[in-house]
């Protein structure tokens, strides 16, 4: 336990305090059972260390841990949760806790044993806490962290801070908007950080060649680790993944033929639509349907994306402008909490009911004439006017 208490005080010496995400304020510190969970390297660790450190308004008797902590060699998760009773404890933070192996049947166990005492956990996103071997559902509040929208990017490295907007603030005041930011600081070249290594707070700063490592070492642990902990992967399972990732890297937005894919990995049909299952859970693919269709775990997405651009870009340097427009817009919109489907004429359709165009400065809105709340969004262009939008005021939505 002192050695648990040492890791932790290490830890709160260095946690920032003059910036947070957004999020924290968004986020129920005061349920007995949390969770958050979210992609690696999205700032999971640091806002439970920031909470400890600056909000708990008892941190002495407040413990963090991380799942894979060396104690648990020869200690269960219910031995922490009893001995630190013992010390009066009333909070227990506990990191990565899907690296624990039966973890949700013995925090169940805990809480219902320890009424006295909250847990708050992190876990990757690719945890379902639905198919957990304990019925933890009940129980648990589930909150999940995406990464820095271009809003908390600009606020996170020029220190400008912006008011996030709702879709519809968006739409019906666009113009105003774009001049009101304008007015602040010049958003274009800063965008084109942002869609190369802005999504990651631990990336933001760095140079690109630096954050591009960053991001292939992170994909890596996600499915050689988080993946494999989860759905419990064996090694071939994992280069076959790697194998079905560069397929779809070499030709994102990919549209794909399941039959073809299966042939080339030498897979079952069934095994294909489990791994992009998998892969849209760990946040690392947005699998896309065109309206109409009903949504099932082993149907045919129309059109798959990575998830946001970073990613996007250290698989493919080379990608294609249209390509990261459309992930930027696809990622924004459905972590802000808005539905986007393949529109028949257009691009995408948002909520069923607005059309979107994406494209370069000189797009047309030929493909969205005569349709109703439509929208032309559009690259490297500064300020709104009428229907036409800049593709980076989309990235103030959260």
């Amino acid at each position: 336990m002192d050695k648990i208490i040492s890791y932790q005080n290490k830890l709160l010496k260095n946690v920032p305090y003059k910036w947070y995400r957004s999020y924290f304020s968004k986020i129920d510190w005061n349920q007995r059972l949390l969770g958050i969970k979210g992609l690696r390297g999205v700032g999971k660790t640091t806002l439970m260390l920031q909470y400890l450190k600056y909000h708990y308004p008892q941190p002495k008797k407040a413990l963090y841990v991380t799942a894979d902590s060396p104690w648990f060699y020869d200690n269960s998760l219910y031995d922490l949760v009893e001995q630190w009773s013992k010390y009066d404890g009333q909070l227990l933070l506990i990191d990565e806790i899907h690296k624990y192996p039966q973890w949700s049947s013995e925090l169940k166990v805990s809480y219902d044993g320890h009424p006295e005492m909250r847990f708050l956990f992190s876990a990757s996103s690719a945890y379902d806490i639905f198919s957990a071997e304990a019925d933890l559902s009940r129980r648990a509040i589930m909150q999940e962290l995406p990464g820095m929208s271009f809003r908390e990017y600009l606020a996170f490295v020029k220190g400008v801070s912006f008011e996030p907007l709702t879709l519809d603030q968006l739409l019906n005041h666009a113009e105003e908007i774009s001049w009101q930011v304008n007015d602040k600081i010049k958003p274009l070249p800063l965008f084109k950080d942002y869609l190369k290594k802005g999504y990651f707070p631990f990336s933001a700063n760095d140079k690109d060649w630096v954050a591009q490592e960053q991001f292939s070492s992170m994909v890596n642990t996600i499915l050689e680790s988080d993946l494999a902990f989860i759905q419990d992967y064996s090694a071939s399972n994992i280069l076959k993944i790697k194998k079905l990732l560069g397929v779809i890297a070499a030709s994102a937005p990919f549209e794909p033929n399941i039959s073809k894919i299966a042939a080339k990995l030498k897979l079952g049909r069934k095994t294909v639509y489990n791994y992009l299952k998998h892969l849209e859970d760990a946040r690392l693919f947005n699998l896309l349907h065109k309206k109409g269709k009903g949504i099932a775990s082993l149907q045919k997405p129309d059109k798959i994306y990575f998830e946001n651009t970073n990613l996007a870009m250290s698989f493919n340097s080379n990608s294609q402008k249209g390509a990261l427009r459309e992930t930027f817009f696809i990622n924004q919109l459905k972590n802000a909490g808005n539905d986007v489907l393949l529109a028949d004429a257009g691009d995408f359709l948002v909520d069923e009911q607005y059309t979107f165009e994406v494209g370069g400065e000189t797009k047309t809105a030929r493909q969205i004439k005569n349709i109703a709340d439509s929208y032309l969004v559009l690259d490297e262009i500064e300020y709104a006017f009428r229907n036409r939008i800049p593709l980076w005021l989309f990235g103030f939505l959260y």
